[in-house]
C-alpha cells in the first residue's frame, strides 16, 4: 500500500491583504522561508521513507485540487520543486474541503489503486518536519488498518480562532511511535473563557484540518453520509477531461455539488453514529510548532523576531519599538515608539493594523470586493503561465508595462481590436511575429504593433526577456484580446 499527499489549494487568504489577493493568494507566496507555502508542504513529505523504512510507505506524487484559475501557478511552482504532481484537479469554483477530497479519492482509485491518503491544506506553517513526518508515519499504521486519523495540535495558548477536538481514551496501537486517541467530537470555535476552560484541562485540541484514511473507505463514508456530494464529486470528474498533468471537471455537475467540509459531512457523523462502530474514528497530537498562519497576527509568532519582538521584512527601520510586524514590497518602512503594530507595504496599497485586530482585516477586502477595486484580485505584478508584468505608469489612452518573458515560453498569437504596442528589448532576445513578419529583437532595439495586427512574442533564450512595453489607444483593458493560437490552452475569457 502506498502513501497518496492530497493537497488541498482552495484558499484565498483574505486575512493576510495586501500580499495576499484572489488571484495570488497565500499558498502561493514564500510567507515563512525561501519556499512557498505551497511548496514547503510538497517538501514537508521529504525524507519519510529513508525516516521509516520499515513501514514501507512507497510515497507517490502529491494529487492537487485547486481553483482552476490557479492552475498555472500550482504547475509552474511543483516544477521548481523537480516534482510532477499525480494530478493537478482543477474546480471551477469552491465547493469546501468534502468535495475536494472526493475528487483525489476518484482520482487515486482511477489509477488503479487504493492507496492511504494524507490529506493537507497548503497554507500552514510546520517547524519540527520530523516531528510531523513521524506522526504521519503513525497515522500510516493505523490508516492502512482501516481507521480514520485526525490529527489534533496540542494547544499552548488560550485561542478563540481556531475549532477545537475533544480526545476520548487511549487507544491501544501496535507499532506506532506516538499516542492514538479515540476521537470523540469536534467542538466550534470557544468564547476566551471557554478556551482557557479546554487549555486547563487538556483533553482538547486544535483542530488541524489534516486526515488520513484510505481511498476507498473515504469513499464508502462519504456516500453514507453525504451521497450527494459523492454522487455529484464522481460524475463531475468522471465527466471531465486530461490535459497534460491538469484535470478538468464536468463544470456542469460541480456547480451542483453540495458546499460540506470534512469535518462536517463525515467525520461528525461518524463519531455520532453507532452503527459506524467498525470503523476506528482516532485523533494522533502533533505537537510540531503548527499554525495555519491565517492571519497577521500569527505570521508574526512565526518569524525571526529581534530583541524586542520586531520582524522586520525588507526596506525596514524601527527605533523605540516592540513587537511590530514590518514588512516592505517597494520602499522603506520605519516605525518609531510604537508597539504591536502591523505595517504591510506592497507597490500598490498599505496595511496599519494593530495586532489584536489582525482578524478583521477581512473588513477591508469586504470592501474592495463589493467597489469592485482591482486591489481585492490582483497585485500590481500579474502572473501569467509565460512569465509576468508590472504597471510602471499609467494615464489618458496610453499605459507602460514591464514585461517579464520566461525562458522558452511564448505569449498568444493575437490580436487587439482597440489599442497599439510599441516594444522594447531591456534584456534578452525576443521573437517577434508582427503581422507576416517575424523577426528577432535585442537589447535596445524596439518594434511596434498597429491596433488589428495579429502578433506575438516569444523567448527563444534561455536567460528571462525584459521587455518595456507602452501601450495606447481607447481602451487598455486586458480583455481587448482575440487568441488564434495559445500554448496554454486558455479561453478567450483568460487574461
Amino acid at each position: 500500500m502506498s502513501l497518496q499527499p492530497v493537497i488541498l489549494s482552495g484558499g484565498s487568504g483574505t486575512r493576510l491583504w495586501p500580499l495576499s489577493r484572489e488571484a495570488y493568494p497565500k499558498q502561493f507566496l514564500p510567507l515563512t522561508g525561501k519556499y512557498t507555502m505551497l511548496q514547503e508542504t510538497v517538501r514537508r513529505l521529504y525524507g519519510i521513507e529513508t525516516e521509516h523504512p520499515r513501514q514501507a510507505l512507497g510515497l507517490l506524487d502529491p494529487i492537487v485540487v485547486c481553483n482552476e484559475a490557479h492552475r498555472f501557478l500550482v504547475a509552474e511552482q511543483l516544477r521548481h520543486l523537480d516534482r510532477r504532481p499525480a494530478a493537478i484537479i482543477l474546480e471551477p469554483e469552491g465547493r469546501n474541503t468534502a468535495p475536494a477530497l472526493e475528487l483525489a479519492a476518484v482520482a487515486a482509485i482511477d489509477k488503479g489503486q487504493d492507496p492511504v491518503l494524507l490529506v493537507m491544506p497548503a497554507d500552514h506553517d510546520i517547524r519540527n518536519g520530523h516531528g510531523f513526518r513521524q506522526a504521519v508515519a503513525d497515522g500510516y499504521v493505523l490508516a492502512r488498518q482501516g481507521a480514520v486519523i485526525t490529527f489534533g495540535i496540542v494547544p499552548d495558548r488560550t485561542e478563540t480562532g481556531y475549532g477545537y477536538i475533544r480526545r476520548g481514551a487511549r487507544f491501544a496501537a501496535q507499532g506506532i511511535g506516538g499516542e492514538a486517541y479515540v476521537l470523540e467530537t469536534f467542538v466550534e470555535k470557544p468564547d476566551a473563557a471557554t478556551a482557557e476552560g479546554y487549555l486547563r484541562s487538556g483533553d482538547y485540541l486544535w483542530n488541524s484540518g489534516i486526515f488520513m484514511l484510505k481511498a476507498s473507505l473515504w469513499q464508502r463514508l462519504l456516500e453514507r453520509f453525504r451521497p450527494d456530494i459523492a454522487a455529484a464529486g464522481g460524475k463531475s470528474y468522471h465527466g471531465g477531461t486530461t490535459e497534460g498533468d491538469f484535470r478538468y471537471l464536468d463544470a456542469a455537475a460541480f456547480h451542483a455539488c453540495p458546499n460540506d467540509s470534512i469535518d462536517y459531512g463525515v467525520m461528525e457523523q461518524l463519531t455520532g453514529d453507532s452503527s459506524a462502530g467498525e470503523v476506528s474514528a482516532l485523533v494522533l497530537l502533533l505537537d510540531v510548532g503548527w499554525s495555519d498562519v491565517g492571519a497577521w497576527s500569527a505570521l508574526w509568532e512565526v518569524r525571526a523576531q529581534d530583541d524586542a519582538g520586531n520582524v522586520l521584512d525588507g526596506d525596514a527601520f524601527v527605533h523605540d519599538a516592540q513587537g511590530n510586524l514590518l514588512l516592505a514590497q517597494h520602499r522603506m518602512v520605519a516605525a518609531v515608539g510604537v508597539a504591536d503594530l502591523i505595517v504591510v507595504e506592497t507597490p500598490d496599497a498599505v496595511l496599519v493594523a494593530n495586532k489584536e485586530s489582525a482578524q478583521d482585516v477581512k473588513a477591508v477586502t469586504q470592501f474592495l470586493q463589493q467597489e469592485q477595486r482591482s486591489e481585492y484580485r490582483h497585485h500590481q505584478r500579474m502572473h501569467r503561465p509565460w512569465g509576468s508584468f508590472d504597471s510602471i505608469g499609467f494615464g489618458d489612452r496610453y499605459q507602460v508595462k514591464r514585461l517579464t518573458v520566461a525562458p522558452g515560453q511564448s505569449q498568444s498569437l493575437q490580436m487587439h481590436h482597440h489599442r497599439a504596442e510599441h516594444w522594447i528589448v531591456v534584456s534578452g532576445t525576443a521573437r517577434v511575429t508582427n503581422d507576416e513578419k517575424v523577426f528577432l529583437l535585442t537589447e535596445n532595439e524596439s518594434t511596434y504593433i498597429p491596433v488589428g495586427t495579429i502578433h506575438r512574442l516569444e523567448n527563444p533564450g534561455t536567460i528571462p526577456l525584459e521587455i518595456i512595453e507602452v501601450r495606447s489607444g481607447s481602451y487598455l483593458g486586458e480583455d481587448d484580446i482575440v487568441r488564434f493560437e495559445d500554448a496554454y490552452n486558455r479561453t478567450e475569457n483568460e487574461t
